[in-house]
């Protein structure tokens, strides 16, 4: 019997139960589904994350106070003071770190910002005009305090996209005054919308004069963070260890273990979203294969309940010719004709809820998060739902092809 007239009548089979043959799919399309989601988000997390590293460079190295956070109990070392000027200045000098471009030193905190009535919420950053330099933004309204208001301590702000949209709306925030913990500042500068910079939402940041939000906002005379960029990105990982020996060198640290500091370039970083991403996607990957598991074993049992059903039909085929073959293809294309069906809803579906997720991300939560469609996913899901179709399938077409052609017309 030639393939084209049994797959005409397993697809006619399959049409006799529209009702058993959609209820039969829901395991391979909510896997497929899941499968397809897994892998956009996680594609469209990790370009994100990458987005955030390429705009800071790969000459960029960051080097924080305490050692490297193992887990939540870690947060009380923000408050370490291992990372001082004097830890700069060794940084700055060329003798100590070879192939350093620009060091800065940076503090961070998240308090209360207040113009008139309006009062939000927002990240202060205390930063120089060389920070700037190092991650490339600039005001696109006003201008950027310099060395003179680090030196003054002055009362001047840069804000965020936000933050200005929240405080002043519409109108022009240039030379309006805003309060921080009862501290009068004046609005010199407006970020453009940047997005996330090292995993801070610059649309949401108020930048003040280092030495301003370390004497007034804080009550600190160390930093929280140090940026280095090297000259070029050959040399990063050179410069990653004459930073770590010179700071150890500093405070008298022999045995690495004991560290009041850890630093990652953004190189380091970039492997590691990667290796993060793959690992989870493949977690999540397997996690969902249990409902394709689930949807093939359901498939068998409503194929087999089908035999017992169709007994008399496979009786009459094999009476006017059709071979044990036949039989056997016929529900084996039933099957697999079932799970690529489920796997192409699950695509559809899968790509549609990808999509909203990523317009809701965007939209709501301020997230610049890009929907990408994963080809390779989609080859995956149907290459899976046809192998569950032919797993799950053969067991039971090989039953209906051992069948007696007598015994079954015999059938009631």
């Amino acid at each position: 019997m030639k393939f084209r007239h049994t797959f005409k009548t397993a697809f006619k089979g399959l049409k006799t139960h529209k009702r058993r043959s959609s209820l039969t799919i829901l395991g391979i399309v909510v896997g497929i589904t899941a499968i397809i989601m897994v892998m956009a988000i996680g594609k469209g997390a990790q370009e994100l994350i990458l987005g955030q590293i390429r705009g800071i460079g790969s000459r960029t190295i960051i080097i924080e106070a305490g050692q490297e956070p193992k887990g939540p109990t870690a947060f009380y070392q923000i408050f370490i003071d291992s990372l001082k000027e004097r830890e700069v200045e060794a940084l700055k000098k060329p003798s100590n770190v070879r192939g350093n471009n620009k060091v800065a030193p940076m503090v961070l905190l998240r308090d209360t910002v207040a113009f008139e009535d309006e009062t939000i919420q927002a990240d202060i950053g205390g930063v120089s005009w060389t920070w700037m330099e190092i991650l490339d933004a600039y005001p696109e309204e006003g201008i950027m305090f310099g060395d003179e208001e680090l030196r003054r301590r002055a009362n001047v702000a840069v804000l965020g996209s936000k933050v200005k949209n929240e405080l002043f709306g519409n109108s022009n925030a240039l030379g309006k005054k805003i309060k921080i913990k009862d501290r009068i500042f004046r609005v010199i500068g407006v970020l453009p919308p940047i997005g996330h910079i090292l995993m801070t939402n610059f649309n949401e940041i108020v930048l003040l004069p280092l030495t301003t939000a370390q004497k007034y906002i804080l009550g600190i005379n160390y930093y929280h963070a140090i940026v280095v960029q090297a000259e070029t990105e050959e040399i990063v990982p050179e410069v990653v260890e004459d930073i770590k020996l010179t700071l150890r060198e500093l405070h008298g640290i022999t045995d690495p273990k004991k560290d009041d500091f850890y630093l990652y370039s953004m190189q380091d970083a970039a492997e590691r979203v990667g290796i993060i991403t793959i690992v989870l996607n493949l977690l999540l990957i397997s996690i969902a294969t249990i409902s394709l598991i689930v949807g093939g074993i359901g498939i068998m049992n409503i194929m087999l309940v089908s035999i017992g059903e169709r007994t008399k039909e496979i009786g009459l085929r094999k009476a006017v010719g059709a071979t044990k073959t036949d039989i056997l293809m016929q529900f084996l294309l039933e099957a697999i004709m079932l799970t690529v069906a489920g796997g192409a809803i699950g695509v559809f579906l899968g790509a549609g809820f990808s999509w909203l997720t990523a317009t809701i991300l965007t939209k709501f939560v301020d997230i610049e998060w890009i929907f990408i469609f994963p080809i390779r996913a989609v080859l995956l899901g149907l290459v899976v739902a046809a192998a569950v179709g032919l797993i799950f399938g053969l067991h039971p077409a090989i039953q209906a092809a051992k069948k007696s052609p007598i015994e079954t017309l015999r059938y009631e």
